[in-house]
């Protein structure tokens, strides 16, 4: 399922165990541009297909992530309603890679060091196939939308504004 010299990620792995057809789609990296709007350019995809992680932190929850359109923000009322909390923001970036295991640009919301409650936005099921971050910057996954909110353990709501 991955390309010839394309490095395996935790996530890949985890989705071959899982036994769920994936492909792996190299791009290239921007240092000084991590943004979705880039990654789907080099993709050659609209950015509508193009779903970015976002790893949260509500008062009662705790951790969770929302995995969102590429060119959307979260709302964060929004999310806070859907999952129980009165209020949640953003994690620091700097948090990112203790809690996760991964970096900015390049997390995933299958394969984290721990598994958190994760939450697509409900557009995700408009499509035959979507894009993901496979877990390292560079590196996306092509698949099924089905496939992975049933591979993050995910649920589907409305998180946009």
């Amino acid at each position: 399922m991955a390309e010839k010299g394309t490095k395996k990620t935790n996530a890949a792995r985890l989705l071959d165990q899982l036994k769920v057809p994936y492909e792996l789609i190299a791009y290239e990296v921007d240092e000084n541009d991590l943004g979705a709007q880039h990654i789907a350019e080099q993709l050659g995809q609209p950015i509508e297909r193009l779903f970015k992680t976002l790893v949260l932190r509500g008062e009662k929850l705790g951790l969770f992530v929302c995995v969102i359109p590429g060119a959307e923000e979260v709302d964060l009322k929004k999310a806070a309603k859907v999952t129980g909390n009165k209020k949640v923001e953003m994690i620091h970036v700097r948090e990112l890679l203790p809690l996760t295991g991964y970096i900015r640009g390049g997390c995933s919301p299958i394969g984290m060091k721990k598994a958190l409650p994760t939450w697509f936005h409900k557009s995700v099921m408009d499509y035959d196939y979507v894009y993901c971050s496979a877990g390292m910057r560079g590196l996306q996954f092509r698949l099924a939308p089905q496939d992975l909110v049933r591979a993050a353990h995910g649920l589907l709501a409305d998180l946009i504004a």
